[in-house]
């Protein structure tokens, strides 16, 4: 995380007190021990550095982090940043140690700072690339992002043939090869454009997990986006992914020009075994043409079908502002919080309307319609119905998409509850895509945990991991997972396993405390709870008075006058936030304090408003344990559609 102008040959390293922090990598360590922290956070971080004990104003901060056009707010993203480095740093905003806030004004770094300069061990030489220019083509509309994604697409060739020359000598049962896709680096001098780099890293992610993954498997995104600006070496990354190749890159986007690099990496020795330039003037929309689609798919014939051959030749006219407003959708897609959601929802419908021929917009609408439906950006109602619509739109245009099929499943077992279908679409997705974290993940959450097949959905989230091992998501939901099957001690030691890689992800906080609180440790479950509201955005105070209530109650009516308690705070504050778009979860808090008349009324809710997110795991959960051997909880099973 190059954030500061350091010169190339030394890295600067800041200590503060227990702290010790890394300007060029961008990491943060206390007492020798990695604390996970953001990207912005640590941007705003390495200003105040710059100035210790001086004020940084908010304008310098947001001119410098927050330009116009990089689609983030400025006030809700300083304070966000602020409150994740107090954490960070175990600091307190009304009496600092580190960070000082100025109302009005800005922040200044108060601690201590002493620098030390470490000389960098200098990378060894790469290949030389090799600059490929192809003539222009007249009377075809072209696309440069296209044409630089199925440029990368070379690499599979590469990787192939090594997997096909060098078979591993340790096991006479062939084993895929792992590829990771390190985020491309924005060499291009503006902020505004790092959705432009990571859309060509996510875009080449999905690619080659898709072309052939028999022989070839693809760490997801989100595990390779951990990577961003990382100084950490080929050989670490390897060892910690779990891969054989590593493919990195970079991407130039100015003026009328861009320019991208790519080099493939083989982990074991470190040796660069293949890399390329690829320079296009944009008003040209340049593309490379099919004879590169025809040369991938001769490298690689014996292991791509025909159908995979057609597929290479796909996506080659797309309209250029549609892939641009497309990338720029997943941007804020891959934020998971509701104004972010209903950004990405604009962008691809935006998308959409340019190029009503390019399915990957209407993807990003089914994506977002459900994820926005479970983050609170939309009910169930309003969002999951033109989920659906989306998704069969881009089958439609395209029905090789392993993303519209698993997005279809999960619209199918949310809303409209109907399970064989969703599973239907589960498995095609995994079928064309079995290397999508995400599809393995839906198959699990939304329809074998549903049905009560705990071993495999717990197998399914493990292959998801395997694929994704950095995703805080896909940890947490593994320890929810292994909540429903009842094991209370794997599923604690996941939760703490995901909060010491990120301890400001505020959902795996959320999680351990419902955990605890079901295994009688009320105490920690409200700390918890704390801790999750803080992170959330609540303010220390009123998270510590909600707290304080909780326990006062416990104190005084038991484990049943804290679930009353909890019930007295969450419905007006539902109410007040027009989020009574979950009914589920009042039942479930109900159930848990016995009341089953109202626990029932308001599943009953949960069932006509499709409030499929908090009811389908009805089965399984065991805030509804309470319910079992009523006979309205065996008629809400087979109202679902689900086995008693």
């Amino acid at each position: 995380m190059a954030v500061m102008d350091v010169p190339a040959s030394t890295s600067r390293r800041v200590r503060t007190g227990l702290f010790e922090i890394d300007v060029r990598s961008g990491d943060l360590h206390k007492a020798g021990r990695r604390v996970p922290l953001q990207e912005q956070p640590f941007r705003v971080l390495a200003m105040l550095l710059e100035r210790p004990g001086e004020i940084v104003t908010r304008e310098e901060l947001q001119a410098r982090l927050w330009p116009a056009d990089t689609f983030v707010g400025f006030d809700e993203g300083i304070n966000t940043a602020i409150r994740k480095l107090r954490i960070a740093f175990d600091d307190s905003a009304d009496n600092p140690r580190f960070i000082e806030t100025l109302p009005r004004r800005g922040y200044r770094f108060v601690a201590p700072v002493q620098d030390a300069v470490v000389p960098l061990t200098r990378p060894s030489e790469s290949v030389a690339a090799v600059a490929v220019e192809l003539p222009a083509r007249t009377g075809r509309g072209k696309t440069l992002i296209v044409a630089l994604a199925s440029a990368l697409l070379l690499v599979l060739a590469t990787v192939v043939y090594l997997r096909r020359t060098h078979p591993p000598s340790t096991s006479a049962v062939p084993q895929r090869v792992m590829l990771a896709v390190l985020p491309f680096q924005n060499m291009s001098n503006d902020p505004a454009q790092e959705y432009f780099s990571d859309g060509l890293t996510e875009e080449t992610i999905t690619d080659l997990g898709q072309l052939s993954p028999e022989h070839l498997g693809v760490v997801a995104r989100t595990s390779a986006m951990a990577y961003k600006h990382t100084d950490k070496t080929v050989s670490q990354i390897g060892r910690e992914l779990g891969v054989d190749y590593i493919l990195e890159g970079s991407v130039r986007r100015e003026g009328g020009e861009a320019r991208v690099s790519a080099q493939l990496i083989r982990v074991s020795d470190q040796t660069h075994l293949w890399a390329q330039n690829y320079q296009r003037q944009l008003h040209d929309l340049l593309q490379i043409e099919n004879e590169l689609g025809t040369v991938i798919a001769r490298q690689v014939e014996i292991n791509l079908t025909p159908q995979q051959v057609i597929d290479l030749a796909k996506m080659r006219t797309v309209d250029p502002e549609a892939y641009d407003l497309y990338l720029k959708g997943r941007f804020y897609w891959n934020e998971r919080n509701p104004a972010a959601i209903k950004e990405s929802v604009a962008y691809f419908q935006q998308a959409a309307a340019k190029d009503p021929n390019f399915a990957l917009p209407y993807v990003g609408l089914a994506d977002s319609y459900n994820i926005g439906n479970i983050v609170g950006a939309y009910s169930a109602k309003e969002s999951l119905p033109k989920a659906k619509v989306a998704a069969i739109k881009a089958l439609t245009l395209d029905p090789s998409l392993a993303e519209a099929h698993a997005a279809l499943g999960m619209e199918l077992s949310h809303y409209e509850f109907d399970f064989p279908g969703a599973q239907r679409e589960f498995l095609k997705a995994i079928e064309l895509n079995p290397n999508s974290a995400y599809a393995h993940l839906f198959y699990s959450n939304c329809y074998l945990a549903p049905m009560g097949r705990m071993g495999e959905a717990i197998a399914e989230n493990k292959k998801a991991l395997e694929l994704d091992p950095l995703s805080l998501p896909i940890n947490n939901f593994m320890g929810m997972t292994y909540m429903f099957a009842g094991d209370y001690e794997k599923s604690y030691q996941q939760f703490q396993h995901t909060i010491s890689m990120d301890p400001t992800f505020p959902l795996a906080h959320e999680y351990l405390s419902g955990l605890l609180k079901l295994t009688g440790r009320y105490e920690e479950g409200i700390e918890e709870h704390e801790k999750a509201e803080v992170l959330g955005g609540f303010s220390p105070e009123d998270a510590a008075a909600e707290a304080n209530m909780l326990r006062q109650a416990l104190k005084t009516g038991g484990e049943k006058g804290m679930w009353e308690k909890n019930l007295e705070l969450l419905l007006p504050e539902m109410k007040r936030s027009g989020e009574v778009s979950s009914p589920g979860l009042v039942a479930a808090v109900y159930a848990l304090a016995g009341d089953k008349d109202h626990a029932f009324e308001w599943l009953n809710q949960a069932y006509v408003e499709r409030d499929g997110a908090s009811i389908t795991l009805a089965k399984v959960d065991p805030t509804f344990k309470n319910l079992h051997g009523d006979p309205r909880f065996a008629d809400l099973l087979r109202r679902l559609g689900l086995p008693e």
